[in-house]
């Protein structure tokens, strides 16, 4: 039987259920998991056992006892990864832009999960369950760059608060269209579902507080490649925020499909997927503290285009 963890809550919310409280400290647990461990008892609260709806308090001391991991049912797959560091307890990837991180409907194989149980060998967390072993953050389809995977269920935990109190340092690169001006900025704004179109996320007021900053690395023909860092980790918010201050990501089909066309036509350049990459993370080790950085270079799809705008930049240019 694994060994319980422990959470020392920081807040009481009168107001708010204990599953739902528990399922903002932990992302990558769904509040369901959270819900039926409280209903097995494998969830308490200072010792006793609880309802979901009980009130959290500063102080309490919630007991987390993990079930012992099934068999996935997600099947191991012989899937090449670019592996940038590997560990007892962790694994860093360069995520490949064409696959999902895990399955899902229309994505039941060919997963970065279905990857990781055939490189790691079972070796992976069980906090994610069945369908998302050792999955402690993600990226979009179509995003490329440094995804880390826990592969054990201390360092999940200890990963998953790191992310949820902003210790890890995440910075990506894109192309985005438009002369992106001023060539640094403070991006604000709080991001939601959107109220009608639910796979997607917009600007909400009172949605969840989301910040990014950026530079521009350099001007291209009706473009930029830009340098973004994420403050917050929400859904789509690089993708979003962007959109919001008027300079889509090149190639997303979702926020800058117009802007994506008229760059097309602007330069003859397609980008096949949005063209946004996770270049750099950087945190504490869980077990020892050492201060890691990992890179992830840019994938040959994104130099191709960005070499392209270079190209024509070079070509039009006024002799």
């Amino acid at each position: 039987m694994s060994q319980p963890d422990t959470l020392v809550l920081q807040l009481s919310l009168p107001r708010e259920r204990l599953d739902r409280h528990l399922a903002t400290l932990l992302p990558g647990v769904s509040r369901a998991t959270i819900q039926r461990l409280i209903i097995d008892g494998r969830i308490k609260v200072d010792g006793s056992l609880v309802k979901p709806t009980h009130p959290p308090h500063t102080g309490e001391v919630v007991t987390i006892l993990w079930p012992a991991p099934r068999a996935a049912e997600a099947q191991a797959q012989d899937i090449p990864l670019e592996v940038l560091f590997e560990d007892e307890d962790l694994i860093v990837i360069n995520k490949p832009a064409e696959l999902v991180v895990h399955p899902s409907a229309g994505h039941d194989d060919g997963t970065i999960v279905n990857a990781l149980l055939h490189h790691c060998a079972g070796q992976l967390s069980g906090v994610g369950g069945v369908e998302r072993p050792g999955i402690v953050h993600r990226l979009d389809l179509g995003t490329s760059g440094c995804l880390v995977v826990a592969k054990n269920d201390r360092t999940h935990i200890a990963l998953t608060e790191k992310f949820q109190l902003r210790q890890v340092e995440k910075f990506y690169q894109a192309i985005v269209c438009g002369a992106l001006d001023p060539a640094v900025g403070d991006i604000r704004a709080n991001l939601a579902r959107h109220p009608t179109r639910r796979q997607q996320i917009a600007v909400v007021p009172a949605g969840r507080f989301a910040r990014t900053t950026y530079q521009r690395l350099e001007r291209l023909p009706g473009s930029a490649f830009v340098e973004a860092k994420l403050h917050t980790g929400r859904t789509h918010q690089i993708r979003v925020h962007f959109q919001h201050i008027g300079f889509p990501v090149f190639g997303d089909e979702v926020y800058g499909k117009a802007a994506s066309k008229r760059l097309t036509e602007l330069t003859g350049i397609t980008a096949a997927r949005q063209m946004l990459h996770a270049r750099r993370l950087a945190f504490r080790h869980p077990r020892n503290g050492r201060f890691c950085e990992f890179d992830a270079p840019l994938p040959p799809d994104f130099r191709e285009v960005l070499a392209g705008l270079r190209d024509f930049a070079a070509r039009t240019e006024t002799p």
